[in-house]
């Protein structure tokens, strides 16, 4: 049991969305940052026990139970407090294509960061074909924003918190300009109160 929530992060990887998206719910909770190479939290305590997957996010409820998986953490913050409008309500097509929208990021996007960062032998022909494939997604990901002011259409939403992450990584991966209107998109976003806070706290403004 634990009197509050708990976000188990590491600066800048992919619980820097649910750490944006609980800031924008206005939601109470509390931040334990993990070292992924030695799998101890700040205090010392063994992240691997807790978590068996051994990788953030990770959100530790007051009841003691524990979520992983970026896209679950969002979609559970939204639906905790549905008062942010961070999604759409459920029972729809809209939420449904939320959803897809979502998980095109996960998959398509912040997976494909692994030739980058988590396999160090894989060869640079290899690494030019993951960087196209990569190229080609944030393409599409330029093509659904278009002229909007976020990817859900007028109002910040949990895919621009992921977004964030994943266009924010993928810039600073590859060292290339984003297409289309997602560079503008990008600064924008990072002007949030709710962004700021997050990158101020994780160390990383």
């Amino acid at each position: 049991m634990t009197e509050t929530t708990k976000l188990f992060y590491t600066p800048g990887v992919c619980s820097l969305a649910p750490h944006i998206a609980l800031r924008e719910a206005g939601a109470t909770f509390e931040l334990v940052r993990v070292d992924l190479r030695s799998k101890k939290t700040a205090d010392g305590d063994d992240f691997a026990r807790l978590n068996p997957k051994s990788y953030v996010p990770a959100l530790l409820l007051p009841d003691g139970t524990l979520l992983t998986e970026t896209a679950v953490l969002l979609n559970y913050i939204a639906d905790t407090w549905p008062e942010a409008k961070l999604a759409p309500p459920r029972g729809n097509l809209v939420r449904v294509r939320f959803d897809e929208g979502l998980h095109f990021i996960a998959t398509e996007l912040h997976k494909g960061f692994a030739p980058f960062t988590l396999m160090p032998n894989v060869s640079e022909e290899s690494k030019r074909w993951a960087a196209q494939r990569l190229a080609d997604r944030v393409h599409l990901l330029a093509e659904a924003l278009a002229d909007r002011p976020f990817l859900h259409g007028e109002a910040f939403s949990l895919l621009d918190a992921y977004a964030y992450f994943a266009l924010r990584t993928y810039r600073h991966l590859l060292r290339v300009d984003l297409p289309g209107a997602l560079g503008s998109y990008l600064e924008r976003l990072s002007e949030r109160p709710a962004v700021r806070a997050a990158l101020t706290a994780e160390g990383i403004a």
